[in-house]
């Protein structure tokens, strides 16, 4: 039997997976071996490591709260904004949105405020640069978060949330790019926004632990582009991955553990290295 590099990729993930469930069983130096491997499991996903979790809540939000960044030490520092080309900026401005726009319809307005403010945050300026000639509609977000800031019920003005959503997905269609180039990025910073988020199985930064789950939406609708079995197996994986969040990121949610996102994500990405 030949085994292509793929396969071995994929032999290598499951008995890393296998060993840790097999050690976990055991006990003992067997719980200690089983987090090096769960922690070996996170490094191969994610090599950066992000800086302090900051404090738990929203209270680290920047711009939307403070214009000092997004909890983390600052989004536009931390990704590069001003390098990034302007099909990840759009996907990453669409992964804030869908956090807070989750939040918004799961009755937390509170929470999805500093996410939908995020797209004309003045802080964010750099993740807009090219996107209002090609048609970005900031009245509109403006709109919504006016709405947010008197009260109103997402019902009230679920028309305009759905516009948002339509505007940000023409906007993706218009920018172009590589799918699998864009939901590799996705994937990687969903990771470390979840682990600044996440901390001992804990919730310490629930703007990032939000955002995490908006890259997660956004690239399912990403992965909608990919053809053939490959696409298909993709879509499933992430379909396993979204479902470790409940349906709505609040900040009271009991989080899935860090090693078993990056796990998930580590096998999302392996089945997305086969589509061409």
């Amino acid at each position: 039997m030949t085994f292509t590099p793929r396969d071995m990729v994929r032999f290598g993930l499951t008995a890393a997976l296998l060993g840790s469930t097999s050690l976990a069983a055991c006990g003992g130096q067997g719980d200690d071996a089983a987090t090096q491997v769960n922690s070996s499991s996170e490094a191969s996903s994610d090599t950066s490591q992000p800086g302090d979790a900051g404090e738990a809540g929203y209270a680290g939000e920047g711009g939307e709260s403070g214009e000092g960044g997004e909890g983390e030490g600052g989004e536009n520092g931390a990704h590069g904004m001003d390098t990034l080309p302007i099909e990840n900026r759009l996907a990453f401005m669409r992964g804030h949105v869908a956090a807070g726009l989750a939040l918004y319809r799961a009755g937390a307005p509170d929470q999805a405020a500093k996410h939908l403010l995020h797209p004309v945050s003045e802080t964010h300026a750099e993740e807009r640069a090219g996107l209002d000639e090609r048609g970005f509609k900031a009245d509109l977000f403006v709109e919504i978060s006016n709405a947010l800031e008197a009260g109103t019920a997402s019902e009230e003005i679920e028309d305009k949330l759905a516009e948002a959503e339509d505007n940000l997905s023409v906007l993706a269609d218009e920018v172009g790019g590589s799918s699998k180039d864009i939901l590799n990025f996705l994937l990687d910073t969903t990771l470390e926004e979840y682990r600044i988020g996440v901390t001992d199985g804990e919730i310490v930064n629930a703007g990032e632990f939000a955002d995490a789950y908006g890259f997660v939406t956004v690239a399912e609708d990403y992965a909608g582009d990919l053809e053939g079995p490959a696409g298909d197996s993709v879509r499933q994986e992430l379909g396993v991955l979204k479902a470790m969040w409940p349906k709505a990121p609040l900040a009271n949610s009991a989080p899935a553990p860090v090693d078993q996102v990056a796990a998930q994500i580590s096998r999302v990405q392996l089945e997305l290295s086969g589509v061409n």
